[in-house]
């Protein structure tokens, strides 16, 4: 009888070597305790495999099976349901454009096609040094600093293709690259561990994660009867007062140049729903 594999991984998965076993059981256990009913930590137990390779492998579904005396096909069915976790080897900085419908249509298609040609791979593709990882992404709850890049989870605000352009580039060389807001950008692997509930011992990270920006809380000070603050984004080519007195350099009328240039001004009809990109057959009914 011919043997047909299908394609399918050889089973069972190999274990870790001992050394890693014993540090990542010491690890599982302790988030094993956090819970009344160990099934609970499986979501975490699925981010610390992950921060040891990068990725979810056969192996670390096995080891996670192990530990919370599961199936490995109950765990596969949750490592494969959440796009947070990653199949495959991927690079140490996840770059993912929001292509949602705000997002699309204030420019995030764009931004997509443009790392997508700058980089030279596709979704969910990494660069051949292993640095970046290209994804869409659906809505980061972000609408109102449209379009948004994430990258390791962390946010990128009022992006567009030069500036995503000018990100990659910068986390390529290893050059320092700073949120917008949020905590100061690790590895993947290391955002996995943080995820996976421990603690981030980088100096002022913690401190640095902050919370809502300004235009998130906007109707939220208006509803309290505050008056309404500065612009949040300025228009292309101007920069928020102060910018100058700052020591920030400035343009021949004066002005910073804005070092992260939002197209709220000039949205592009990038979007799969526009009359002029088709998705589809359009029917009577549509028409």
């Amino acid at each position: 009888m011919t043997d047909v594999s299908l394609g399918m991984p050889q089973l069972p998965a190999p274990d870790y070597p001992a050394d890693v076993r014993a540090r990542l059981e010491a690890d599982a256990r302790e988030i094993i305790a956090r819970y009344p009913g160990s099934r609970s930590a499986l979501l975490p137990l699925l981010h610390l495999v992950q921060s040891e390779e990068g990725y979810v492998t056969p192996t670390g579904m096995r080891f996670c099976a192990e530990m919370l005396d599961l199936t490995t096909a109950e765990v596969s069915a949750v490592a494969t349901f959440y796009t947070m976790y990653r199949r495959k080897p991927s690079g140490d900085y996840q770059v993912g454009v929001c292509t949602n419908t705000l997002c699309a249509v204030m420019g995030g298609d764009a931004i997509f096609e443009a790392l997508q040609e700058h980089l030279g791979v596709g979704n969910n593709e990494t660069t051949e040094d292993g640095k970046v990882t290209l994804e869409h992404i659906e809505c980061n709850a972000a609408c109102d600093f449209a379009p948004v890049v994430m990258v390791n989870w962390e946010f990128f605000d009022n992006q567009t293709p030069e500036s995503a352009r000018r990100l990659v580039d910068d986390l390529r060389a290893g050059r320092e690259v700073r949120p917008t807001r949020g905590a100061p950008l690790c590895t993947f692997r290391e955002t996995a561990r943080i995820l996976a509930g421990f603690p981030d011992e980088r100096p002022g990270a913690v401190e640095a994660s902050g919370s809502a920006g300004p235009a998130s809380l906007a109707g939220l000070r208006l509803a309290k009867g505050e008056a309404p603050g500065p612009k949040v984004v300025s228009p292309r080519g101007e920069e928020p007062p102060g910018a100058a007195a700052a020591g920030q350099p400035t343009t021949a009328a004066g002005e910073a140049p804005d070092p992260h240039p939002s197209s709220h001004d000039a949205p592009r009809k990038t979007a799969a729903s526009d009359p002029d990109n088709p998705a589809g057959p359009v029917t009577k009914e549509g028409k």
